[in-house]
């Protein structure tokens, strides 16, 4: 067998699970960014307890909701960017959802993790129209955007670790349906790294999808399917810059 001169195999591992979201949608959307460099070989789970194949990969991808790592998985993960692996966390990966009297609490139950993520999901208001501002216009994962609007869920959270912002927008008002549901003039990363070791974390707080059939235990029919972020190229670009960031090939 001869040698090739291609590009060397690059081992992702992917975690699509969790509620509310249009779970299939985002997992097919982001396997097709994966796919366009056919080099990378993915796997894909529904939690976080395949930590040996964790480890085994040059990067991990999540879009989850509700859906959190075990301690001891937690752990895992801290070492395996602390080893040079990289995350690239999409929209709800750091949300922890309560329903209880009064409306949707997001308990800071898990530390370590959050830790780990640089923030906590808290709040958003109803999906809305809201400007990204793109804060660092000389980082390679920003280079030649501008700012631009956009239809979403606003992710509102709390920082809970150092990070360094390359988009964001700012917030004032009331996150309905929210425990904590009041904000004044607060700023909200919609895109930021978080350096761990040899490896970090890149988050992107767009995307958010529902479908039809997303939260039956709310509702049996949701009537108008929501697309939000994924409806606009400028979303698909900093996904693709996000995957090229967790190849290494964007420091």
């Amino acid at each position: 067998m001869t040698k090739s001169s291609g590009p060397q195999r690059i081992d992702c591992h992917f975690v699509a699970a969790g509620k509310y979201h249009d779970i299939d949608f985002a997992r097919l959307e982001v396997l097709k960014l994966l796919a366009e460099h056919p080099h990378i070989r993915t796997t894909v789970a529904m939690d976080y307890s395949n930590v040996e194949r964790i480890a085994a990969c040059k990067f991990l991808v999540t879009y989850t909701c509700d859906l959190m790592p075990t301690p001891e998985e937690a752990e895992a993960i801290k070492a395996f960017l602390a080893n040079g692996g990289r995350w690239l966390a999409l929209h709800g990966t750091n949300s922890i959802l309560r329903f209880v009297e009064g409306g949707v609490d997001c308990p800071e139950e898990r530390d370590d993790v959050m830790e780990i993520l640089g923030t906590q999901f808290k709040a958003h208001p109803p999906i809305g129209s809201f400007r990204v501002e793109v804060t660092d216009r000389e980082h390679p994962l920003t280079q030649g955007l501008e700012d631009f609007d956009v239809i979403d869920e606003l992710y509102i959270s709390k920082q809970t670790a150092p990070i360094k912002i390359l988009m964001q927008t700012r917030f004032d008002g009331e996150a309905t349906g929210f425990v904590e549901s009041k904000y004044s003039d607060v700023v909200v990363p919609i895109l930021y790294l978080r350096d761990h070791g040899k490896g970090g974390v890149l988050y992107n707080m767009l995307g958010h999808c529902r479908s039809h059939y997303d939260v039956i235990e709310l509702l049996p029919f949701w009537t108008h399917p929501e697309r939000c972020s994924w409806n606009y190229p400028v979303y698909y670009e900093t996904l693709r810059r996000g995957i090229r960031w967790a190849m290494s090939e964007i420091i």
